[in-house]
């Protein structure tokens, strides 16, 4: 049954896929992209839909029969990346495209969502979340401080994300980190302008962040098989003007910083400080310091991980357990701070263009994939 009905359902959602990749939008911004789920679901979906402000939508379906609760998410939002794929759906809008696969994300989700119609859960509840702004962090807070996703409860909840590097369909699995703790720190620092010919009547900056990036280099560990890894990569500075006779009183510098560990984490950043703050008491600075884009690690729980590997297995998929967790940052892993859960991953293609690559593009043959194995999971839980 199950088979039969996503088969008959998945070229409208290769249409619909395409419809979002050619009109993406970025975090926050997510407008027409939410209208048309919303649209999808009122057309195809008995659930009970709630919207999320400014953008975002989750559909529940509820047995009213006592059971296990269960979230999964899908993220929808797309990245200030200019598309080079000349295909008939490429993006119509200039420096914005789906650079991350959460077009497909999306139209994994709403097939799902497609299926508990027409094949209603026996016991408990199942959440569906099309999350806005993953990209920048502040999706997952902006639902979980949600007003009525606040008295809802999970027992496990769930996540996908699309690899290229890994072959079709393959399902990536992990226990415990399944990616990195990240976050950007900015620093501002601020000293007194002078003459270029009398740079010693100033304070620049300049040297300070000099030392400040070596000082980075020295504690980086760039090796993710370890358990301290730790890497601090500098994403931007800006010091001084094209005014080639004046020696600048400010600058600044984003790194965007990432580990395993949190309490290493935290280690390090004080090390860090403390050495900036010699560096501006000695060069006569002041410095404030601020956070941005922080992403929490997702901490895979070994039944919900069981519970995916069991799925796939279950589904003969092809299941690869994964030996070190990736590198990136995803805000689900305030989800899996709050409730038990875990991310997976979806092979996307050995050949595919790596995620956030300008000629990316998700792979639709691998859509009835995640929804075959959201659904099973479901079935495991949901049905008598």
């Amino acid at each position: 049954m199950m088979q039969s009905s996503l088969q008959a359902i998945l070229p409208a959602l290769t249409k619909i896929r395409r419809q979002l990749h050619a009109h993406p939008e970025v975090a926050l911004t997510e407008i027409k992209t939410t209208q048309t789920i919303i649209a999808y679901l009122e057309k195809h979906c008995h659930g009970k839909i709630t919207t999320f402000e400014p953008s975002g939508v989750m559909v529940e379906f509820d047995s009213d029969v006592p059971g296990e609760s269960t979230m999964i998410r899908g993220d929808i939002d797309a990245l200030p990346i200019q598309e080079i794929n000349d295909f008939e759906y490429q993006s119509k809008f200039k420096n914005v495209s789906h650079k991350c696969g959460h077009d497909g994300h999306t139209a994994i989700l709403l097939g799902l969502a497609n299926l508990l119609s027409q094949t209603p859960i026996e016991k408990g509840k199942v959440c569906l979340v099309f999350q806005p702004a993953e990209e920048n962090g502040k999706g997952a807070a902006l639902v979980l401080e949600n007003d009525h996703f606040n008295t809802l409860t999970f027992d496990y909840v769930y996540a996908l994300h699309n690899l290229p590097g890994f072959p079709l369909h393959q399902i990536v699995i992990k226990e415990n980190n399944f990616n990195a703790n990240v976050k950007t720190l900015i620093i501002d620092f601020n000293g007194k302008t002078a003459h270029a010919a009398e740079p010693e009547k100033g304070h620049n900056p300049f040297l300070a962040i000099a030392k400040t990036l070596l000082f980075c280099e020295s504690i980086t560990l760039n090796e993710p098989s370890k358990a301290n890894f730790f890497l601090i990569t500098p994403a931007y500075s800006n010091i001084g003007q094209k005014a080639y006779g004046i020696s600048p009183s400010e600058g600044t510098l984003h790194l965007t910083i990432r580990s395993w560990d949190l309490e290493l984490f935290d280690h390090k950043i004080a090390a860090l400080k403390n050495k900036i703050n010699e560096l501006c008491k000695f060069y006569h600075l002041k410095v404030d310091y601020h956070w941005t884009e922080v992403f929490f690690a997702n901490i895979n729980d070994m039944e919900a991980t069981n519970r995916i590997r069991q799925a796939a297995n279950e589904n003969k998929q092809d299941v690869h357990e994964l030996a070190v967790p990736f590198k990136w940052g995803e805000d689900f892993g305030l989800f899996t701070q709050k409730f038990k859960g875990a991310m997976f991953g979806l092979g996307a293609g050995l050949d595919s263009p790596a995620l956030h690559n300008p000629d990316y593009d998700f792979p639709d043959e691998i859509t009835h994939t995640g929804i075959q194995t959201f659904y099973k999971i479901i079935q495991n839980s949901h049905h008598k």
